[in-house]
């Protein structure tokens, strides 16, 4: 019965390993400051990022191979302590580019999905952080100030607008799968400390229980109701 019962266990230990999702993520950048660069995979769990795997960069190529704990994981690619791009692992065979002019995960539909988002996105802060020289190009063209104000203040409200609906409807579209919660992580982890802004209280009233259940939305909304709290008091 002994023996029965240590097969048995064997078994099973060796079925659940066979059955956990592992990495299979190959990656590339022509980068030449990378080279020799550490670079690791890490994801939100309970109150803190935890380190999936680790690659070093030799001669322009890395991989990451390590085993996964949940079927689908949104993750982050880190240099050191600095996030350079979002990755989703689902089980799939991933590629990566991480150049000056193009950092995309392919091979699956989650993360072409993810990155169509991030290009539309980036296209509207290009286009918001190009308004101060274009000021600075209509004075020197003799343009009168006020006119450059009024318009160029007209534009920016118009391409914020367009931001905030473009993220608003992605996570809304999303919100039952992994890319709702994480680009929700992506833009609050650009606010300057957690705060319920109208945008954010609308995403979290409307979510169902799976997305407020999350653990980075969990952890952002207490802090961010602590953070009103306290300045409600201040005042």
């Amino acid at each position: 019965m002994k023996h029965t019962r240590t097969l048995f266990l064997f078994l099973l230990g060796l079925l659940l390993a066979a059955c956990q999702q592992r990495l299979d993520v190959q990656g590339s950048t022509s980068i030449p400051q990378l080279e020799g660069k550490m670079l690791y995979l890490r994801a939100f769990a309970e109150s803190d990022l935890a380190t999936l795997d680790s690659a070093r960069i030799v001669h322009g190529k890395f991989r990451f191979s390590g085993p996964v704990p949940d079927s689908v994981v949104f993750a982050n690619l880190f240099l050191d302590d600095e996030s350079v791009m979002p990755i989703v692992l689902d089980g799939s065979a991933l590629t990566v580019t991480l150049d000056d002019s193009e950092r995309v995960v392919q091979g699956s539909v989650l993360n072409d999905t993810l990155f169509a988002f991030i290009r539309r996105k980036t296209a509207i802060d290009r286009a918001l952080a190009e308004l101060p020289r274009r000021e600075s190009q209509m004075i020197l063209n003799g343009l009168d100030h006020d006119e450059i104000l009024m318009q160029l203040n007209s534009e920016a409200a118009a391409l914020e607008a367009q931001n905030e609906t473009l993220v608003t409807r992605f996570i809304k579209d999303n919100i039952d799968n992994v890319l709702g919660t994480g680009v929700f992580m992506i833009v609050t982890s650009s606010f300057p400390f957690p705060v319920l802004n109208p945008q954010i209280e609308e995403i979290i009233t409307l979510a169902p229980e799976s997305f407020r259940n999350d653990a980075y939305v969990r952890e952002y909304v207490r802090r961010a109701k602590e953070n009103m709290e306290r300045m409600e008091n201040e005042e």
